[in-house]
């Protein structure tokens, strides 16, 4: 039953007013579901027209757009003149190689193809063997175990090689005065050898001062002091006819050049006279001085000797 003075309408709830969501959404008067937050749409109404609203595309988006293609483009454009600069060195590259290695093998082919010697080539073949003796050779072919010599009266006569003596510094095997000439100009070695002529009589040390070419022998040589008695300094041999010989019985000092070399001689007597014990005129007419000569000057000729046999070409003598 309805009560009097009140309304026959049903009593209607208030609620909550419906939320509003940011930017006005949803529009004032629509309904939001009891659940909350949930959105419900209006039913149209009888007979209303119903209208698809077109979504728009923003301008923004496609300005975006376009500039991500024109980086793209730009980047891919970089990117082939970056590779087309790479093919183009290594290009350069291959060529420059290609052009060293054919013209080595050109040059490889002209070098090892026989061919004449030049004069030139033929005589730096010479001095290279010449220089190179001294340590290619036995000893017995530097200082040959015998030495054949013309003595006075024209008479054959021979040396026998009694010891030879340990390789040593320019320096130490030499006076004073020779050997600091011999350092200074890089005399490399001084190898030594005593001999007797064949009567044991005469005793002969000989030495080779080893320099590094025929231009440092001449500039060493135009300085060693014209004085015989300083030079090679003399070797003896215990319990052999040379243990008298030393540096008082030297009688005579000399040295001649071949090649890189400077080859010393100095002489005395086997019984241990001095120099100041020979009167002068006997050394004078003394055999003992020529002999020294005779003995050195063979060993001297043997080193500066030409081979006997000088290639014609670059591969033996065929060319």
């Amino acid at each position: 039953m309805s009560q009097p003075g009140r309304s026959q309408e049903p009593e209607r709830r208030l609620g909550a007013p419906a939320p509003r969501a940011r930017g006005g959404w949803p529009p004032s008067g629509s309904r939001v579901s009891a659940t909350g937050g949930g959105r419900t749409r209006r039913a149209p109404a009888q007979g209303a027209t119903v209208r698809r609203h077109r979504v728009r595309s923003w301008p923004a988006a496609g300005r975006d757009r376009a500039a991500i293609q024109r980086a793209e483009l730009a980047a891919l454009e970089q990117g082939v003149r970056f590779r087309t600069i790479f093919l183009i060195l290594v290009g350069t590259i291959l060529a420059i190689a290609a052009t060293n290695v054919l013209t080595g093998a050109v040059g490889l082919l002209r070098e090892t193809s026989s061919r004449p010697l030049t004069a030139a080539e033929q005589a730096r073949y010479i001095s290279d063997d010449i220089a190179k003796r001294w340590y290619t050779w036995t000893a017995d072919l530097v200082f040959p175990v015998e030495l054949q010599y013309i003595g006075l009266g024209r008479v054959q006569q021979y040396a026998r090689r009694v010891g030879l003596a340990p390789e040593v510094a320019c320096a130490a095997g030499t006076d004073a005065q020779v050997g600091s000439v011999l350092t200074r100009h890089g005399c490399r070695t001084l190898l030594r050898a005593t001999y007797v002529d064949q009567t044991s009589t005469f005793v002969f040390t000989v030495g080779i001062a080893v320099l590094a070419d025929e231009e440092r022998r001449l500039a060493a040589s135009a300085q060693l002091a014209v004085d015989d008695r300083v030079g090679v300094r003399p070797v003896a041999f215990p319990g052999t006819a040379t243990e008298l010989f030393g540096a008082a019985q030297r009688q005579h000092n000399a040295w001649v050049g071949v090649g890189p070399y400077i080859v010393f001689s100095t002489a005395g007597y086997t019984d241990g006279r001095t120099r100041q014990a020979i009167a002068p005129e006997e050394i004078l007419h003394s055999e003992l001085w020529p002999a020294a000569q005779a003995v050195a000057g063979r060993i001297a000729r043997a080193l500066g000797d030409e081979p006997s046999a000088v290639p014609q070409c670059t591969q033996g003598n065929v060319c």
